[in-house]
């Protein structure tokens, strides 16, 4: 693709992040591109680029669901990191601001989930006075209550597709999909 043939962010159409089913759109689904996510109001949240945008809209919206309601897409037919990061600044600059999602909350949107975070004092005290294999089941312990709660936050957004966290990362503490 030409970078001279790329959209502009205001001419694509809007998309709804979820379909009539609960589940992101597949249309994506390995296809190289850039994407604007915005939220309920329509107002720019995030703007990434990917070498398989379907997988990396998932991850936004377990990562962010209240954030995640409508996308602009812009496709390419070859992965070129340079295109992507013009056609990324060319809409920041369309927008007129950086969104929050690629400044101050850059890793609540491209970092796992990290539960370590949000560990209750019960968690942090015995995490701390237990051995290396006590720590590692402590933060299992405390990524399931996390993931629990992300996935009743994603029911209640109304996705109904299967969410799968990756167990390995959850040994770390860390949620991110497999």
């Amino acid at each position: 693709m030409n970078p001279d043939m790329t959209s502009t962010l205001e001419s694509l159409e809007y998309i709804p992040y979820l379909n009539e089913v609960g589940e992101t759109t597949e249309q994506f689904s390995g296809k190289v591109g850039v994407y604007a996510i915005f939220d309920h109001a329509k107002t720019l949240q995030f703007i990434g680029y990917s070498r398989d945008v379907s997988l990396s809209l998932k991850q936004h919206l377990v990562r962010q669901p209240e954030q995640c309601y409508w996308l602009k897409v812009q496709t390419i037919d070859r992965p070129s990191r340079t295109i992507l990061e013009e056609i990324r600044g060319a809409w920041i600059t369309e927008n007129g601001s950086t969104p929050v999602g690629n400044d101050t909350d850059e890793a609540l949107w491209n970092q796992p989930i990290d539960a370590k975070l949000k560990m209750t004092a019960a968690e942090q005290a015995a995490y701390a006075a237990t051995d290396e294999m006590g720590k590692i089941k402590t933060l299992k312990q405390v990524a399931r209550r996390i993931e629990a709660e992300v996935l009743a936050d994603l029911e209640a957004r109304g996705v109904k597709m299967a969410i799968r966290f990756d167990p390995k990362l959850k040994e770390e503490g860390l949620l991110n999909l497999k």
